[in-house]
């Protein structure tokens, strides 16, 4: 009876895996017996090199069942005491509309779909998307928008960056930043201007134009809550060449004269109140605006309207999209991820709420405040301020008291500076929350009545905030933002959108090195309980022990998985892990005397994230070439490595390689740079093929970053949120990034951040620790190995009747492979992009085009993808060969095919007129699977070209929709 249940026991505990694991036993042993192996181990053999294979297995315990998981998370997460949060600074409790919440935040047709790179089938994230611009532009008065970045500070050394150039102060080089600008701004903005070797002055507002300075950033309202005038302060910093740039809060900018207005070049600033849970720091999507006449400049991603086929408005991403990658290291940025998931939760709260919704909202929140105010100034409590949207900064001598009062009756305060404290309401407080402030600040049985002093302020009036910054125009005009305010005709509204979008809940998505595999249900449903969600990043420690707790698990098991001795989890997004990173190489030279080693060694295939997130760490690039097998060339690594020896900071290579191989000079790579001083930056994109196999700190390397949005499972949301924490050896670990607010343990007091808050995007962490706990060190190891196998398998199938680019050992591929498009190019004339769009009309997204070698598809199965869907989807290929075939025959002509009309939409395939060579019916459903769950794209072949040469970046006129 025992063993038996011992054997059920041990089945429950490896639910979880087999759930996560696409193929069942018997699909695997039939992908083995295609590739003429009898077992896993015999293919691993074959294909991770013996000297790289890990000795030991991993620690980090047995799988745990999805009960056990939620159940044990969630008593940690019990820990956390989530009390009443005034403390604002950029983060505000908010109410989540619950038919966003459920229906957004909690749909995977939302959370899983990947960055919109092919917009036909990304129409609606792409609406919302522009929804968010539209919204942003609205507030900020200006002529440009993003479609987010990744957080409020990370934003605001962007403008920096786009300042430095475009200001015709070329000699300057100083930023300004007024001291009233929230301390996390600073914080990371000083990190970025000294990596660029730029010289930041913090000061009083008005001392900017004091300065040689080539750009200033102030805060509307300030972070002690003061609205001023900013007009003069931007007019004199203009008149020094310089950019002004403000950050504003979203919530005052309904009842604030928008900064635009004011003058500034630059508007950016957090969207997270706008319907987004602070969850202890992150997710939460950066706004950003600009002047047109900088287009070219702007940060990250731009969501442009263009025309399809048929003339048909269509949108897509325009003029940076992926530019980083194009542009290598003379991008703007290194963004790679954006915040995609909280820009639409925050676009859907405008939709939602309207115009008229929102103002109601804000100004709700400043009449708090007047009351609050007035309440105290009646008892003779002094304000720092005479004006406020809705944070009110106390100057106390007895500030040790009200503060010990706040926490007893479970409430938070800001408390920043002595004898200071400040006060931030927000959407969530009510009249009885401003009674106990009352009774919090002067002592029970002040005699103050909230009804009465409301009374008061409207009969007489609050001339809280000045009266030349009133806003008096109108903002959210377009149909969108006025047109769904019944709960059924926001649900309607979203599905809608979400139609038209392909997820991971159609079909596979083959992205080679995006690695878009299972987010589990239970993997997420951690992240919406209040425990997590609610807290605020600035909170006491002592508040968020179950966070605390959470997070060092999650630390001490991403330790054993890389063979690091230390972890940050602050950086949001991978290319700031590469940043964060090269950082903390940077800091190790300079605490040696070595600040001279600034070169950095950059195979040809690297990621374009690479090369430009050396530049943004001042670096100067050397490209090492690879051999005609996709590695690198030794022989050039040796020479430049020679070279460049005496100034020789690092190498940026990623394992496996970005062509798909495990290369087998890895560890000869690593002693070679370490032999001339430089340090090994492992790129963390393919670590789910490393995963219990090998590790990067085993084989060599000294610094890691690791997409938990790819490897341990956080969604891609559409093109973020993201998560990039960085592994480093015991060496590097005091230089990684801190806190000017809360301080990191383990590393250096003083240490710039290089993310808004602590520990970065901290409310999706649970979704990789869920992802861990339940697939245990067995299971992590099985998910590598079935990566391995269902990427060889594919690659065996389509090697039939396509090249395969690149192999590693004994014939095999890694986790991905690229299949080589060229051959039939040049004999059809058929193009890389014509077979991605018509891969849609089979119903999937198309593969990684064109990256890392042009004219070709990266294609990655992921161990969650079952035997049968990768049929599919090599049944899609070989048929999409066939169509090619017929027009290199000449059967079809090479203009009028299935695939240059690629993809078919309804309108298209049921319009009255139909002059094609090839079938109607053919057209939609080339094989007799896509019947059985028909995706139709919304839009034809989108004409990029038209999109960048009439720039729309907002939402189309009010006369577009009545046509």
């Amino acid at each position: 009876m025992s063993n038996a249940k011992s054997l059920e026991q041990l089945e429950q505990k490896q639910d979880f895996i087999r759930r996560h694991i696409g193929p069942s036993p018997a699909q695997v042993s039939d992908m083995l017996s295609a590739l003429e192996v009898s077992s896993v181990q015999e293919l691993i053999d074959q294909t991770v090199p013996a000297s790289i294979r890990l000795e030991q297995p991993l620690t980090v315990g047995e799988s745990r069942t999805e009960v056990e998981t939620l159940s044990y998370l969630k008593s940690v997460a019990s820990k956390n005491k989530v009390f009443k949060s005034y403390i604002g600074q950029g983060y505000h409790p908010t109410h989540v509309p619950h038919v966003i919440l459920r229906n957004v935040l909690e749909n995977p047709g939302w959370y899983t779909a990947y960055t919109p790179y092919q917009p036909e089938i990304a129409q609606g994230r792409l609406e919302s998307l522009l929804n968010f611009q539209t919204m942003t532009l609205d507030l900020t008065g200006l002529d440009l928008a993003s479609a987010s970045l990744l957080d409020e500070s990370t934003a605001a050394a962007e403008a920096m960056g786009l300042a430095k150039r475009v200001s015709k102060a070329k000699k300057a080089n100083a930023f300004f930043i007024a001291d009233d600008v929230h301390t996390q701004t600073i914080d990371v903005v000083s990190t970025r201007a000294e990596q660029f070797g730029f010289d930041i002055i913090v000061g009083k507002a008005a001392d900017a134009v004091n300065h040689d300075i080539f750009g200033a950033l102030f805060q509307y309202p300030s972070t002690s809550g003061e609205v001023v005038d900013v007009t003069d302060l931007i007019a004199g910093v203009q008149s020094k060449k310089a950019i002004a740039c403000v950050a504003a809060d979203i919530m005052s900018l309904l009842l604030l004269k928008a900064p635009g207005k004011l003058g500034a070049d630059v508007v950016l600033g957090s969207a997270q109140r706008f319907g987004v849970p602070m969850g202890y720091g992150g997710p939460h999507a950066a706004f950003f605006a600009t002047r047109d006449a900088y287009k070219r400049s702007l940060p990250g991603r731009i969501i442009g309207v263009s025309k399809d086929r048929l003339g048909n408005d269509a949108l897509r991403m325009a003029m940076q999209t992926r530019e980083q990658h194009i542009r290598r290291d003379k991008a703007n940025s290194n963004i790679c991820t954006a915040q995609v998931l909280l820009a639409n939760m925050a676009a859907f709260y405008a939709v939602y709420h309207g115009p008229q919704g929102l103002k109601t909202i804000a100004q709700r929140i400043h009449r708090f405040a007047d009351i609050l105010a007035t309440g105290l100034k009646t008892k003779g409590i002094a304000l720092k301020h005479s004006t406020w949207f809705d944070t009110l900064t106390v100057v106390s001598d007895s500030k040790d008291d009200v503060i010990a009062r706040a926490i007893a009756q479970g409430v938070n305060f800001a408390t920043n500076h002595d004898g200071e404290y400040s006060i931030s309401v927000s959407e969530t407080t009510t009249r009885e929350d401003v009674a106990q402030l009352f009774d919090i600040v002067l002592g029970e049985g002040h005699g103050l009545s909230v009804d009465a002093i409301a009374a008061d302020i409207e009969a007489n009036g609050s001339d809280s905030i000045p009266e030349s910054l009133v806003r008096d125009d109108e903002v959210l005009t377009h149909p969108n933002f006025n047109s769904y305010h019944s709960e059924t005709d926001m649900l309607r509204y979203i599905k809608r959108l979400e139609n038209k979008d392909l997820a991971l809940n159609h079909s596979m998505i083959s992205l080679g090195s995006c690695t878009m595999k299972l987010n589990a249900t239970a993997e997420m449903i951690p992240i919406t309980w209040p425990e997590f969600a609610n807290l605020h990043p600035f909170c006491p420690l002592d508040q968020a022990e179950g966070y605390q707790i959470m997070i060092n698990e999650l630390h001490d098991w991403l330790v054993n998985i890389t063979g690091y001795d230390a972890v940050s989890l602050q950086p949001n997004s991978g290319a700031q892990g590469e940043y964060a990173g090269l950082i903390a190489i940077r800091k190790y030279h300079e605490s040696r005397g070595d600040a001279h080693r600034n070169v950095c060694l950059i195979p040809s295939s690297a990621h374009g994230t690479n090369p430009a997130s050396a530049q943004m760490a001042s670096m100067k690039i050397v490209v090492v070439n690879c051999d005609k097998n996709g590695n690198v060339d030794m022989a050039d690594l040796k020479a430049k490595a020679e070279e460049v020896a005496e100034n020789l900071s690092c190498i940026m290579i990623t394992y496996p390689s970005t062509h798909g191989v495990y290369e087998e000079t890895i560890r000869e790579i690593c002693d070679i740079i370490h032999e001339h001083g430089g340090q090994v930056y492992m790129d963390g994109a393919n670590m789910n093929a490393q995963v219990g196999v090998t590790s990067p700190g085993f084989i060599g390397s000294d610094v890691s970053h690791l997409n938990l949005h790819k490897t341990f499972c956080i969604p891609h949301g559409g093109g973020g949120p993201g998560v990039g924490p960085i592994g480093v050896k015991s060496h590097l670990a005091p230089f990684m990034p801190n806190h000017s607010v809360i301080n990191v343990p383990g590393t250096n007091i003083g240490n710039g951040a290089v993310s808004a808050a602590p520990y970065g995007s901290a409310a999706i962490l649970p979704i990789s620790w869920a992802y861990i706990t339940m697939m245990g060190s067995e299971g992590l190891k099985q998910a590598t190995e079935m990566a391995i196998v269902n990427a060889n398998y594919l690659t065996h199938e389509l090697s039939q009747h396509f090249p395969i680019l690149y192999r590693g050992r004994n014939n095999r591929v890694a986790h991905e492979c690229i299949v080589d498009l060229r051959p039939l190019k040049e004999q059809s004339g058929i193009t890389e992009m014509d077979v991605a769009k018509r891969l849609q009309d089979y119903g999937f997204h198309s593969p990684t085009m064109s990256f890392p070698v042009a004219g070709t598809l990266m294609i990655e199965p992921t161990e969650s993808e079952s035997k049968g869907e990768i049929d599919r989807f090599i049944e899609a290929m070989v048929s999409i060969k066939g169509e090619i075939e017929k027009v290199i025959s000449g059967e079809w002509s090479i203009e009028n095919n299935p695939l240059v009309f690629a993809p078919h939409t309804q309108a298209d395939v049921l319009g009255n007129e139909w002059d094609r060579a090839y079938d109607r019916f053919y057209a939609a459903f080339p094989v007799p699977s896509v019947a059985k769950d028909k995706f139709w794209p919304t839009v034809t072949r989108i004409d990029d070209v038209y999109g960048d040469r009439n720039l729309v970046c907002s939402c189309p006129a009010v006369e577009t929709y009545r046509d």
